[in-house]
């Protein structure tokens, strides 16, 4: 059986400490006291670093003006973390094991002040047996975090970054340089004594026409001696499905190490409700529990999931050219556009994103019509809050793994130690979110290409299931996850971006951009009335945030927003509009008045392009904007929400066409202008 204590509920502290001078309290050349440089702080886990310094005052809101700079210091210090276990979680017999769902990035793992083990990389969870450094009483927890990478930004070298940390705090075009450091996701103290279900994990089948749905399970036992697992699957009006399974039955598939155990099964021919999308009809989960049984059938040990069932068919598109992959999605039989955002953490430091803001935030994108969100992966595995949420609303997930474009070079690494570690990375992601009815496929990363002629460096073309890396992973999936779709990166196919130059040569599958104008927003008009991609899963318009917004974090800096102003700039100058409006009828007379041209121009813009790829439907499978919302104050960016997280005028225009049927007779004429906001 097994007992798991939340440590997020015990108090927590932290201290700062020049590097290394937390392993040893004296000095070993004077004999003096080391003492940290930041004093008892404390922390709320999970949380970052930075958090718990702004709530002591020790870091200024790195959200205004130029604030970001002033907390880069953080990152050359080393954080300790600590707590104390209570006697009674630690007085009964069994082994003692840490579970830390999300590290981040580099250390140790102390217990009263001895090492128990060493953790690197914020994409896998980590274990750490505890059962041989504990005492009678209560026991003083420690996780010291040390090193960091110096620089995993967005430009640089795709295949030499096998450091496997989050990119995009090191700085993106939509947020400047805030390197997290912390415990971003769930941390209990596991006691397992006796007979018990190490690991648990799960996926599910639909078949619409018969209406029943089915099991994979696959569990790792530790045992005794013979025992019987049996699989419940309940609903909302009671039992639909159970079965018991003797291990002895599988002694072919039963390996490992003396009394450890792997054994997989399947439950069939379950009478379910199928799971639907948003926009489709209802989320009906289910309850799936593993119970451990002993052979007379008295309960040893249980796990349990929230599941649902759903079939996902992937067409191909009308008129698309031979060979191109499908890209039209068919959820429980019915041919579904899917209209989508690519998202990004909620904030810089998502280890301290609560679940209400993960609640209201994807509410928003599920009231505004969204049925799909692209999990970019310069970004990380997110959270069983978000996917228990998509779960709830219907949004399903397009998750992708931890490797992205870099400007100079977007080749995945093919280092043979790299793509191991790139293994135990995937294979952590299906593992822990695979149940979900809501993930809807896997994909290898973000814009990871070479060059059209072929070379390994430039852009141009993407690459495929032959590069080793992706082989590798395309590989992980079918044996771990068989019935979802796996890409090899977005965009996918022959070309990467689609240029009206190139219409009609067949060659725009999956594409990216464009993500904004040169002119006057008319010329937009013409690209997408030629359009002929599949698929378009990544897009946007720039436009500014609320004058309110930008007063409230740009301050005196608000005006002008040209390159010379430090804070329009501060987040890249890639989408500054200031010229634009000069060319069209000189300076504004106020700020409300040029956010006001730039929220329309984006407004006008995206919602054309929703238009148009939805009425091809079903020659184009569906479009994701680029992005969903802002992780900063960005004064001005290509999200369609703010970071207040309120929706833009861009955002209500597309709900529009979200919330429409596929094909309203509407001619293209009366789309030129946003509908009325």
């Amino acid at each position: 059986m097994k007992q798991r204590y939340d440590l997020s509920t015990l108090e927590w502290s932290l201290t700062g400490w020049h590097p290394h001078a937390w392993e040893s309290a004296v000095s070993m050349e004077l004999g003096l006291n080391l003492y940290a440089d930041i004093s008892t702080l404390p922390a709320r886990v999970p949380g970052s670093v930075q958090q718990s310094l702004r709530d002591a005052g020790l870091l200024p809101d790195w959200n205004v003006k130029l604030n970001s700079r002033a907390c880069e210091w953080v990152e050359n210090r080393h954080w300790v973390y600590e707590t104390k276990i209570p006697a009674d979680w630690t007085a009964h017999p069994g082994d003692y094991l840490l579970r830390c769902e999300g590290l981040d990035y580099q250390g140790e793992v102390l217990v009263n002040g001895v090492r128990v083990g060493e953790f690197c990389g914020s994409f896998t969870s980590h274990s750490f047996d505890l059962s041989a450094h504990l005492c009678e009483g209560e026991n003083r927890l420690s996780i010291a975090f040390t090193d960091l990478p110096r620089y995993l930004g967005q430009i640089g070298y795709t295949s030499t970054t096998t450091t496997w940390k989050t990119r995009f705090n090191y700085i993106w075009d939509w947020i400047p340089r805030l390197v997290q450091v912390g415990i971003w996701d769930a941390i209990h103290l596991e006691i397992q004594h006796g007979d018990v279900i190490s690991a648990f994990s799960a996926y599910t089948e639909y078949d619409v026409q018969a209406q029943l749905g089915s099991v994979q399970f696959k569990t790792a036992l530790l045992l005794s001696s013979a025992a019987q697992v049996e699989v419940i699957v309940e609903g909302e009006e009671g039992e639909v499905g159970r079965q018991v399974f003797s291990t002895a039955e599988f002694t072919d598939i039963l390996h490992g190490q003396e009394a450890s155990y792997t054994f997989a099964g399947t439950l069939e021919n379950l009478p379910v409700t199928p799971w639907q999308p948003n926009g489709n009809g209802n989320t009906q989960r289910y309850t799936l529990r593993a119970r451990l049984l002993d052979a007379h059938g008295a309960l040893l040990d249980e796990e349990q999931r929230t599941i649902g069932f759903r079939e996902i068919i992937w067409k191909a598109c009308q008129q698309a050219p031979e060979g191109a992959e499908p890209w039209i999605c068919c959820v429980n039989g019915i041919d579904t556009f899917l209209q989508g955002a690519n998202w990004v953490p909620i904030r810089p430091c998502y280890a301290d994103v609560t679940a209400e803001e993960y609640r209201r935030r994807l509410q928003l994108y599920h009231d505004l019509g969204f049925n799909l969100l692209r999990v970019w992966g310069g970004a990380v595995l997110e959270t069983e809050t978000f996917y228990a949420l998509c779960d709830e609303l219907g949004i399903m997930v397009w998750q992708e793994f931890s490797l992205s474009s870099s400007g100079s070079d977007n080749w995945p690494p093919e280092d043979p130690q790299a793509i191991v570690e790139m293994r135990d990375i995937t294979t952590s992601y299906i593992t822990r979110r695979q149940h979900h009815p809501s993930l809807l496929l896997w994909c290898g990363g973000n814009e990871l290409q070479g060059s059209a002629d072929g070379s390994k460096r430039g852009c141009g073309k993407p690459v495929d299931y032959t590069h080793p890396m992706i082989g590798m992973m395309a590989e992980n999936v079918r044996q771990l996850d068989p019935t979802r779709r796996f890409l090899p990166t977005s965009s996918s196919g022959p070309t990467f971006i689609a240029k009206a130059e190139e219409f009609g040569k067949g060659i725009h599958h999956d594409v990216h951009g464009p993500w904004n104008i040169s002119g006057p927003v008319e010329e937009a008009f013409s690209y997408w009335d030629r359009d002929d991609a599949l698929f378009r899963s990544e897009m946007g318009m720039p436009d500014c945030s609320s004058a309110e917004l930008i007063r409230q974090y740009g301050q005196e800096l608000a005006l002008p927003a040209d390159f010379g102003n430090p804070f329009w700039m501060h987040t890249q100058g890639w989408w500054m509009q200031w010229e634009d409006y000069q060319r069209e009828g000189g300076d504004p007379e106020n700020l409300e008045q040029y956010v006001a041209w730039s929220q329309q121009r984006q407004a006008t813009v995206l919602t054309y392009a929703a238009t148009t790829c939805k009425r091809r439907f079903p020659a184009c499978g569906g479009i994701i904007f680029w992005m969903g919302h802002d992780a900063y104050p960005c004064p001005v960016n290509t999200s369609i929400i703010d970071f207040n997280g309120a929706p833009k005028p861009a955002a209500l225009a597309v709900a529009q066409i979200f919330r429409a049927n596929v094909a309203d007779g509407t001619n293209g004429d009366s789309l030129k202008q946003a509908p009325s906001i």
